[in-house]
């Protein structure tokens, strides 16, 4: 007999059709179930909790499709935002040329911490 894999799905979505699935088909079959050779199951527990895990798991589905699109009117609204912090800051720049640390004032966090050199590249070997 060959060896057959059955694998349980990662998606939460498709684990609970599945237990609804052996659910209805225990219900089905009742006192024939195979199913109830389960001692440590009870299958009126596990029939609310699949019922409050779908309930969750949708209104889970729904906050999330609620986040993505608020995260998305945010971002139209923080460009404008964005590009006015940006066009003050060189203002500000112009203005204390020779004093940047002036923009301390105005919030704009200053270092005067020279940058990180690029990383230098290997040396090609020759052939």
């Amino acid at each position: 007999m060959a060896k057959v894999k059955i694998r349980i799905s990662r998606n939460v979505q498709e684990v609970i059709e599945q237990a609804q699935l052996l659910i209805n088909k225990h219900n089905t079959d009742a006192q024939a179930s195979v199913l109830n050779a389960l001692q440590d199951t009870n299958w009126t527990d596990v029939n609310t909790k699949v019922g409050d895990c779908l309930a969750h798991h949708l209104r889970a589905e729904e906050l999330k499709r609620q986040m993505e699109l608020a995260y998305r009117e945010r971002d139209l609204l923080l460009l404008p935002i964005t590009e006015t912090v940006k066009a003050s800051r060189d203002l500000l720049l112009g203005v204390f040329r020779a004093n940047p640390k002036k923009l301390g004032d105005w919030g704009y966090k200053v270092s005067d911490k020279p940058s990180k050199p690029a990383p230098k590249e290997p040396l090609a070997q020759s052939a």
